[in-house]
């Protein structure tokens, strides 16, 4: 079986006698020998990979031992080497630009997110610059308006305070302090109903003792209010006779301005003064200034059972 010069020219003729490039011909006889012997037909007789290896060590010898046929050969094998450097280096070349291609494609887009990103910013400053001027400008609008309402509330036309109900009853005759007592009764703190005690409820049940200028019902802590009364003799009544609902009775106690001594019946029981009255008796900056006290008391009525609240927190 002969081989062709084709399928001679893919073989490693020196590799498959294990020598050299540069090898001798004895050295090339030598080697063959040792191969031969051991995949010769007659020792491999049922062995066809060692016939064919067989045949191909002896094209091997045939070529390498002659001159010109060596020659050529090495000659085709050299250009063949060649051939395989140059597609290498090719293939590096091709590699390298591949890597610059891509190293530049990532380049350019880290750039374009580089440039959306200072574009987002930019946008975010004037953004915040658009947001912190119509800002300023609320926020103007906002102490404008706060002013305006302390302004009402120092003229007697807000009552209350946060934290707390008020309600503005009839008005005391003098400057001095107001009466006032302090209610509790049973509430427990997830009652929306507040133990069955409402503003309302308590200024209706307080009123008939006399004129009730403020009633105050914490909002911090269930089962308390402060009621403020235009009249001394108003909160003793009340204090004595007032014993709230049956089911849910009421504990009364002073807070402020409590007698001395007992009350004697030269208090008038017509408590009651009316904006007409008033404004016949003073002129208008007089009930202003009268307002404005009543604001300032109720404020510190406010702050007092404030204190009184975290005081009974910290008891309990």
């Amino acid at each position: 079986m002969s081989t062709s010069a084709k399928e001679l020219l893919q073989m490693d003729l020196y590799g498959l006698l294990a020598v050299e490039d540069g090898a001798s011909e004895k050295e090339i006889k030598k080697a063959y020998r040792q191969k031969a012997l051991t995949c010769h037909p007659d020792k491999n007789p049922d062995n066809p990979k060692a016939a064919d290896l067989f045949h191909q060590l002896s094209q091997a010898l045939e070529i390498l031992t002659d001159a010109p046929a060596r020659a050529a050969y090495d000659k085709v094998r050299r250009a063949k080497k060649q051939a395989e450097e140059r597609t290498r280096r090719l293939d590096d070349k091709r590699k390298k630009i591949k890597l610059d291609l891509e190293a530049r494609e990532r380049e350019a887009q880290a750039r374009s997110v580089a440039e959306e990103e200072i574009k987002i910013t930019r946008t975010l400053e004037e953004e915040i610059i658009r947001l912190r001027e119509e800002g300023s400008k609320q926020l103007q609008e906002e102490q404008r308006l706060i002013k305006e309402q302390i302004q009402r509330e120092r003229e007697g036309v807000v009552h209350g305070a946060p934290s707390f109900q008020g309600t503005q009853g009839g008005m005391q005759s003098d400057s001095s302090a107001t009466p006032k007592l302090k209610l509790k009764w049973k509430s427990k703190k997830e009652d929306e109903t507040n133990g069955g005690y409402s503003q309302d409820l308590l200024h209706g049940l307080l009123q008939k003792y006399g004129d009730v200028l403020n009633v105050l019902v914490s909002h911090k802590k269930n089962g308390s209010a402060v009621v403020e009364f235009a009249t001394v003799k108003a909160a003793e009544l009340a204090y004595k006779n007032e014993t709230g609902l049956k089911v849910n009775p009421l504990k009364i106690s002073w807070l402020e301005g409590k007698p001395a001594t007992p009350q004697s019946h030269s208090y008038s029981t017509d408590s009651t003064y009316t904006q007409g009255s008033l404004c016949n008796e003073r002129d208008y900056e007089s009930v202003v200034l009268m307002r404005m006290r009543q604001a300032a008391e109720r404020q510190r009525l406010i702050e007092e059972m404030q204190r009184q609240d975290e005081e009974d927190a910290a008891r309990s």
